[in-house]
């Protein structure tokens, strides 16, 4: 009697690692050789007009891995019809949709029907994190493109959760704590809109007072910049989470919240969460370790419920589902 249910048990532990296993380094070797240099040549050239691409990419790949696994889906336009995930409130800030194209146009005028747009995300965000400064690691490719794209599944982590809130989202989708205080590493690049923090300026907690476990200057210096009263996002102040090397991806971020300087109420927290803190000290004191650290958890985050084989598709546009052929 006990022999299905174990069997059962070890199919469905087996069965995500299979489809992730499918994935491999150089996958467009023999179909599209250029790929990875015709993304790399694209991220080269926006970077040297706006280092803040890294930022962009790297948010667009954790949204896009989050929601229903790294399909592309976050790629989608709306229509009249049909909202798509660029809709849901959490997506609104991400940006970065442009250079994805571009890269397409070129790898479709290469090697047609051949490169998922999951993968250029991907590839695009290693190419961004290492011109930023942040570690070198292969990427696995292989992914398909997903054909969902709901703004009703888009269910995010707010950054005002506590560590132990914040860790549910990231062990649903198979990762430790360690390895959720390195992704959150990589706030050391990119900013925030002032809507997201503002309440620990002037009411946090409904206290009428600022978060107390915030820098004094560092309220000042927000106060400045956001004021009191909220706006609508596109006139909403924005501030760097990265206090010193805003478009470095190194351990500077771990550094400021030992000092109390984290603008992100998560962020901050992760230093002061008795099991997180040990986390984000060693990071501090040890850039090589995080970069480790940080291009393994980018890695596996990749590989969040990919879709391989003959699942979804190879779309032709990015932004929109390939019709369906009648047969």
């Amino acid at each position: 009697m006990m022999k299905l249910p174990l069997l059962l048990f070890l199919c469905l532990i087996l069965l995500p690692l299979s489809v992730t296993a499918q994935l491999r380094v150089g996958f467009y070797k023999s179909t599209c050789p250029r790929a990875e240099l015709i993304v790399r040549q694209a991220i080269h050239n926006r970077f040297k007009i706006d280092p803040s691409i890294a930022a962009a990419l790297l948010r667009m790949h954790f949204h896009d891995c989050f929601v229903t696994g790294c399909d592309a889906s976050i790629l989608i336009d709306s229509t009249p019809r049909k909202p798509s995930e660029k809709d849901a409130g959490p997506s609104l800030g991400v940006r970065g949709y442009d250079i994805i194209d571009e890269a397409k146009r070129t790898l479709e005028a290469t090697c047609p029907g051949t490169v998922s747009c999951a993968d250029i995300i991907t590839l695009a965000t290693r190419e961004a994190v290492v011109l930023a400064g942040g570690p070198s690691y292969s990427v696995p490719t292989g992914r398909r493109d997903g054909r969902i794209s709901d703004p009703s599944l888009v269910d995010l982590p707010d950054p005002s959760l506590s560590v132990p809130e914040t860790l549910t989202f990231f062990a649903s989708k198979g990762f430790t704590l360690k390895e959720m205080v390195t992704l959150l590493g990589a706030h050391t690049v990119g900013v925030a809109h002032c809507g997201f923090f503002q309440d620990r300026l002037t009411n946090f907690q409904g206290t009428g007072r600022p978060d107390p476990t915030m820098d004094r200057a560092l309220v000042s210096k927000l106060l400045r910049i956001c004021g009191t009263q909220p706006r609508s996002f596109d006139k909403d102040p924005t501030m760097f989470l990265d206090q010193n090397t805003s478009f470095v991806v190194d351990n500077q971020i771990y550094k400021q919240v030992i000092l109390r300087k984290g603008v992100l109420q998560i962020d901050q927290e992760l230093a002061l969460d008795r099991s997180s803190a040990p986390i984000v000290s060693m990071f501090a004191s040890n850039g090589r370790a995080f970069e480790q650290s940080f291009a393994k958890a980018v890695v596996k985050m990749g590989g969040v419920e990919v879709l391989v084989g003959k699942a979804g598709e190879i779309r032709t546009n990015c932004r929109v589902f390939n019709k369906k052929k009648h047969i």
